[in-house]
């Protein structure tokens, strides 16, 4: 464990969002065979999907035309995956869970590992990253990210 974080005390509140411990904040997500897990000194939030086909409703119901044409001559599906992974990050490190999904929108494609993300009036350094035909994407907000794939 690169933080040498002692991750026992780190509880949730009774809807489920990850409470700090003694100032650290974390967050965790999981799918089969993988867990992605990030602890800061500020809020952050993770999200992890595996990459697969998604029906064009489902891709219209997270990815909106505006936003769509921020990813100029990227793949459908892996545009898809890199706006639902951030936007969900971004909501994880806001507490407030799937139900604000409507409300985040991408602001700006920086580059093909980073976004900026627009909820509620702020906005949200995202960096995404790509291993084993999945992707991962942590809220950065002025924090540096090193990635520990094991």
């Amino acid at each position: 464990m690169k933080s040498k974080l002692d991750t026992r005390g780190f509880e949730k509140d009774e809807s489920g969002v990850p409470l700090s411990s003694n100032g650290i904040f974390w967050s965790l997500s999981h799918k089969p065979g993988y867990v992605a897990g990030v602890v800061s000194r500020q809020k952050v939030g993770i999200d992890i999907e595996k990459l697969k086909y998604i029906s064009d409703p489902v891709f219209k119901r997270i990815v909106d035309p505006a936003e769509f044409l921020h990813f100029m001559n990227q793949d459908k599906m892996l545009v898809f995956f890199r706006v639902f992974t951030a936007k969900e990050a971004v909501l994880k490190n806001a507490g407030i869970g799937f139900k604000g999904l409507s409300k985040v929108k991408i602001h700006t494609v920086v580059d093909n590992y980073h976004l900026i993300v627009h909820y509620l009036d702020q906005k949200y350094q995202v960096e995404n990253f790509y291993f084993d035909g999945y992707i991962a994407s942590v809220t950065k907000d002025n924090v540096g990210i090193e990635w520990n794939f094991r």
